[in-house]
């Protein structure tokens, strides 16, 4: 099975990548409009991108053509995340409003209020049953995506929070910041349990490996820095 990876640009193009040979496989035109941030769909089938006009496109990966389109009645679109269940989109904007959609009726099904600030990053739990947000506000929020209520605020990071992400094992989560610092979080206690000091400057992203036992965390250091997981 072939392994791609998908790029957004400025030049208002996505392109998809084969990651074993290098090598670009498919350059799609998205419009007159930057393409900031792109996600694939779990089963790989679609490309969701966030653009500064506010609207989610949803691109097909065999087709290169927009399948269809999501309108979050907002601006700039900073970030975005499929659940891993596929049944919801969520995205966070320039002005700190966070929407989730309802993929199986294109509808818009929530949105929150819980930031004053650009929406950096946000992932979902491996469950689906949480969305975690991150800020410029230098916060954390846990959101419960079914009933739309904030679950948390996790403070700790001393500047913008620029990057989160779920552990696959559902029981904790990795945040970066413009701080240098990388976190690690219980998601039951909503406690740090881990600041890793290694990078000289901001972290713009962090991840785990598939098996939650690495962490990866990249930065304007230009430096990528791979950490054991402490839990």
């Amino acid at each position: 099975m072939q392994t791609v990876a998908a790029s957004s640009s400025l030049d208002s193009h996505i392109r998809i990548w084969d990651l074993e040979s290098g090598k670009q496989l498919k350059a799609i035109d998205c419009g007159p409009v930057d393409t900031w941030t792109v996600a694939f769909s779990p089963d790989s089938r679609f490309i969701a991108t966030g653009s500064h006009a506010g609207k989610i496109n949803l691109i097909g990966v065999e087709s290169g053509k927009k399948e269809s389109a999501l309108d979050t009645r907002g601006k700039f679109t900073m970030s975005i995340a499929y659940s891993p269940d596929g049944h919801y989109i969520a995205c966070g904007a320039i002005d700190g409003i966070i929407n989730i959609f309802d993929l199986t009726t294109g509808k818009l099904l929530h949105t929150l209020e819980g930031h004053a600030m650009p929406i950096r990053s946000l992932t979902f739990s491996p469950d689906s049953q949480l969305l975690i947000t991150a800020s410029d506000d230098n916060h954390i929020k846990m959101y419960d995506v079914q009933h739309a209520n904030l679950a948390g605020t996790l403070s700790g990071h001393g500047s913008w929070v620029l990057g989160v992400s779920f552990c696959p094992d559902n029981t904790h989560f990795v945040s970066s910041s413009s701080d240098k610092t990388v976190k690690v979080w219980d998601a039951g206690s909503r406690q740090c349990v881990q600041t890793f000091y290694e990078h000289n400057d901001q972290v713009w992203g962090v991840k785990y490996n598939a098996t939650g036992s690495k962490i990866v965390s990249v930065s304007d250091d230009k430096s990528i820095i791979v950490y054991n997981c402490p839990l």
